[in-house]
């Protein structure tokens, strides 16, 4: 847990665990107050206006550098997506020495999106005073963006969060999105949480959460209230830890006849990119109880939230 996890203010967002059920809610609120901004012919706000905001993103990404790049923009900061490829890093220069050399620049908060785990928190250990570092997803550490949007999501179609029973399905032993998720959830008092997958890609420290395991998606799924999917992650795999596509399909895809077991008005979420037909089917990602693509809007409202909450235009 990082130390700025458990400051009562803020001045970095590296993970959500250690974070309270209040301090989660204020993103939340937040967010809900600017997710009107993005349904203006005008949409923008001048809230970073002079900020200047930085993509440093050492891994491929599509939906959360745009939605950070947009938030930002949206708020109307300056934004610089950081190529690695053609930066100094290239040459040998150390992750420390370029983030010394954009602080001098005068840039105001760093989006770090790394495979290793810690790389945000180390950088945020090593920030410049009123430098801001935002975690865009570390290893399979954490994504507390994602964990926030995902909360956002589920709590602007249900609101009474205490009597919910949401399912997570798949590859949690290597994902980052998933840890985020349970720590939100679980600070905000969600009424219970299940996590279900092959034995192999469920961390043994789960054993010991207040998560209940599954091992059969059909029990997992039934009467739930949210089904949240997620992809395999093969980049992460050591060795293969499934037997093929298709048996993963058969035994933990989520298709019509399963997202029939749950609640008639269950959400399905997903936070991408997804593998159709492998852990969800076409008919049931882009059926009337999907929700995956507001997730992705909502993503937008709720980066804006963070970056506007840590620069300090809220208080």
């Amino acid at each position: 847990m990082s130390e700025q996890a458990n400051d009562a203010a803020l001045r970095h967002l590296i993970t959500l665990d250690g974070l309270s059920g209040a301090q989660i809610s204020e993103f939340l609120d937040i967010a809900e107050s600017l997710r009107a901004t993005a349904e203006r012919p005008v949409n923008k706000l001048p809230i970073l206006r002079g900020r200047t905001v930085v993509n440093l993103f050492f891994e491929p990404s599509t939906r959360t550098r745009t939605s950070f790049e947009l938030a930002a923009t949206r708020l109307s900061a300056d934004v610089v997506n950081f190529d690695v490829a053609a930066s100094s890093t290239k040459k040998g220069e150390t992750l420390l020495d370029t983030l010394r050399t954009l602080e001098a620049m005068r840039c105001d908060l760093f989006v770090v999106r790394h495979q290793e785990n810690g790389t945000p928190e180390y950088l945020a250990r090593h920030a410049a005073p009123g430098v801001v570092i935002v975690n865009g997803g570390d290893g399979n550490h954490a994504h507390p963006t994602q964990g926030l949007l995902d909360a956002f999501t589920i709590r602007r179609h249900k609101p009474d969060l205490h009597n919910l029973t949401v399912t997570i399905v798949g590859d949690i032993q290597h994902s980052r999105v998933a840890r985020s998720d349970i720590h939100a959830l679980q600070a905000l008092g969600i009424g219970q949480l299940r996590l279900a997958g092959p034995a192999a890609l469920l961390p043994e420290q789960l054993q010991s959460s207040r998560c209940q395991l599954f091992h059969d998606m059909d029990a997992a799924v039934r009467d739930a209230d949210v089904v949240i999917m997620l992809r395999l992650q093969k980049e992460r795999m050591a060795k293969a830890l499934v037997e093929s596509d298709r048996d993963y399909a058969r035994d933990w895809g989520l298709n019509a006849d399963r997202l029939a077991l749950a609640r008639p008005d269950a959400l399905v979420m997903h936070p991408g990119p997804m593998n159709r037909g492998v852990e969800i089917t076409d008919d049931v990602a882009d059926g009337p109880q999907s929700v995956i693509f507001q997730q992705v809007s909502n993503g937008v409202a709720v980066r804006m939230a963070v970056m506007a909450k840590l620069l300090g235009a809220f208080q």
